[in-house]
């Protein structure tokens, strides 16, 4: 089960944030599916937005994704990947103010 919803991010060097396109995310998550048992509990489910299990630690999965883009050639030399978790909407939050 997914409970986590993460949000990735590519910053620029002066400081512009992208959503990083959900193919960027797809590829990374499959290409871990068969390599590193430790991001199986991931799902890319839109630009910038992946879900994710509890046992995934953010700062390794920043590195492993910024490392694999780089090497994809999705990500600049300069630039630098955000990962962040979204706030959890509490039962009977309304989210769509």
């Amino acid at each position: 089960m997914w409970i986590r919803k993460l949000r990735i991010e590519r910053v620029t060097p002066t400081g512009e944030i992208h959503p990083c396109p959900i193919g960027w995310i797809d590829n990374f998550a499959m290409r871990n599916f068969t390599n590193d048992a430790i991001f199986d509990d991931t799902l890319p489910v839109g630009d910038g937005l992946l879900e994710a299990g509890t046992r995934i630690p953010l700062d390794r999965l920043r590195d492993s994704m910024q490392d694999w883009f780089r090497r994809k050639g999705y990500l600049a030399a300069d630039e630098t990947l955000r990962v962040e978790e979204l706030p959890v909407p509490t039962p009977g939050s309304r989210s769509d103010h």
